[in-house]
C-alpha cells in the first residue's frame, strides 16, 4: 500500500502535473494539500477519471486540503481539528481507506513570527497533539500525513543563514514536531534514511530548485500499529523540476 502526501499548491492550475504523477508513481492513498479552491472548484470528475475516489475541504483563494483513494472511495471521519469551533481555516481532514486511517494536515505556516500568526501555528500544533494521542491510547493503524511547515532539524534543510528568521525553523517549531513524534509516530522517511540530507519543498525564489536548496516540510508519521509493515519510503523530487509544478514534490512510502 502506497501512501503519499503532495502540496500541491493550486489543484486546478497544477491538475495535469497531479495526473501525470499519478499515472507514473500509482500512489494508493494521495493526502494533498493548499487545493486553494473552494468545494466547488474541486475537480472532482478529473480525479474520478483517473480511478481516485476522494474527500476533500476546500476554501477560496488559500488552504484546502483533500484524501484520493486509487480505486476505492475514503469514509470521511473528520474535517477540521477538534479543539476550536471558531478555527474555520480549511486545513485538516481525515478518512478511512482499507483499514487506514489517513490524514491531510497542512500546518500553518507562522509567519511573521514572532506575532499572531506565529502563536496560532503553535496553538494548532498543541491541538493535532492532542488529538493524535487519542489515536495511540486506541492502537489504531494511522498515518499523519501532511505538509507540517516545520523543518524538523538542520539535516532538514539545506546549509543556509537566510531561513534563520523564518517560522518554519524556529524551536518552538522544532519542539513542537519532536513533542508530537515523541508520542510515539514514526517518521517514515527519517526512519529508513538516517541522516541523509532529503527535501520536498523548494522556493521559487533565489534560484532554489537548481541550487537544490530544499527543506523537508512534508511528513508521514505512522502510528505504532503500522511501523512492522514500513518497507520503503522517498520523495519523487524530479517532479518539483516540471514545467508548471508545485514548489513541493510527493513524499511516500509503501507499507508490505
Amino acid at each position: 500500500m502506497k501512501i503519499a502526501t503532495f502540496n500541491i499548491n493550486n489543484i486546478n492550475r497544477r491538475l495535469p502535473n497531479l495526473l501525470a504523477w499519478m499515472r507514473a508513481a500509482k500512489p494508493d492513498v494521495v493526502a494533498l494539500q493548499e487545493l486553494k479552491a473552494s468545494d466547488g472548484e474541486f475537480p472532482a470528475e478529473a480525479i474520478e477519471k483517473a480511478g481516485y475516489g476522494a474527500v476533500w475541504r476546500g476554501q477560496k483563494t488559500w488552504n484546502g486540503v483533500a484524501i484520493l483513494a486509487r480505486n476505492a472511495e475514503p469514509v470521511l471521519t473528520r474535517d477540521r481539528l477538534p479543539g476550536r469551533p471558531d478555527d474555520h481555516e480549511a486545513r485538516y481532514i481525515e478518512a478511512a481507506v482499507r483499514g487506514i486511517i489517513v490524514t491531510s494536515i497542512y500546518l500553518p505556516n507562522g509567519n511573521p513570527q514572532p506575532g499572531p500568526k506565529f502563536d496560532y501555528k503553535l496553538d494548532w500544533f498543541a491541538r493535532l497533539r492532542r488529538h493524535a494521542k487519542t489515536f495511540l491510547k486506541q492502537d489504531l493503524p494511522v498515518v499523519l500525513a501532511g505538509d507540517y511547515n516545520v523543518a524538523p532539524t538542520e539535516i532538514d534543510i539545506y546549509p543556509t543563514h537566510s531561513w534563520d528568521k523564518d517560522a518554519l525553523v524556529q524551536p518552538e517549531s522544532r519542539a513542537a514536531f519532536a513533542s508530537l513524534v515523541e508520542q510515539g509516530w514514526c517518521d517514515a522517511i527519517r526512519a529508513l534514511h538516517g541522516e541523509e540530507r532529503i527535501y520536498t519543498f523548494w522556493d521559487y525564489k533565489r534560484n532554489r530548485w537548481p541550487r537544490d536548496a530544499g527543506l523537508r516540510l512534508d511528513h508521514l508519521l505512522l502510528s505504532p500499529a503500522l511501523v512492522p509493515r514500513l518497507a520503503r519510503a522517498g520523495v519523487d523530487k524530479t517532479v518539483r523540476g516540471e514545467e508548471g509544478a508545485s514548489d513541493h514534490a510527493p513524499a511516500w512510502m509503501v507499507l508490505k
